[in-house]
């Protein structure tokens, strides 16, 4: 199975070392090379260092043909905006995007993306090791609805609210995990 995971924190290094020890075949992006010493040098998949919330940056890195993409930054914006990205511009079916807001990740579900929040799932940890009861907050939700896809106008800079932006960004860099790292170096 081939694997993206978006964020080499301890959740993303963690998943790809797994599932690379596992034999699958896994691709893990993130915009700070450091993140990528998380990862153990009996590593044998692909790490970029790379925006992922951006499409081109994803297609260069082999990201299309996914089975499964997992978004785990430490951002919610980042995780749901990749999620996106991958669902609707890549067609990857099976899409999971990490959300601390337990709000927020009830609402994603409900248009069309797999949340993990973290939130629900640790207070749920902690109440059952007090034996109290589970805190009725989200935990993993599969999609519940659909949202429209790529026939909804772009938003442009005029259109965004104010203060976020746009997906894309100019000069966005990608690059393979240095040298010095014995995991698989690939030239995108």
């Amino acid at each position: 199975m081939k694997i993206v995971i978006v964020g080499c924190g301890r959740v993303g290094a963690s998943a790809a070392e797994l599932y690379d020890r596992t034999g699958h075949e896994v691709l893990i992006l993130d915009s700070s090379t450091s993140a990528f010493d998380r990862l153990p040098t009996s590593f044998h998949g692909t790490a970029i260092r790379g925006d992922g919330t951006d499409e081109d940056v994803l297609r260069r890195a082999g990201a299309d043909g996914a089975d499964v993409f997992l978004a785990v930054t430490e951002g919610d914006n980042r995780n749901i905006m990749a999620a996106q990205l991958a669902n609707e511009a890549l067609g990857i079916e099976r899409v999971i995007a990490k959300i601390n807001d337990p709000l927020r990740s009830t609402a994603y579900a409900e248009l069309g993306i797999a949340t993990l929040c973290r939130t629900g799932l640790m207070l749920d940890a902690i109440n059952d090791y007090l034996d109290l009861p589970v805190s009725g907050l989200p935990g993993m939700l599969e999609p519940t609805g659909h949202h429209g896809g790529p026939e909804h106008d772009p938003i442009g800079p005029s259109d965004a609210a104010p203060g976020l932006g746009t997906a894309g960004t100019a000069g966005t860099t990608l690059s393979t995990a240095p040298a010095t790292r014995p995991i698989a170096t690939q030239e995108v």
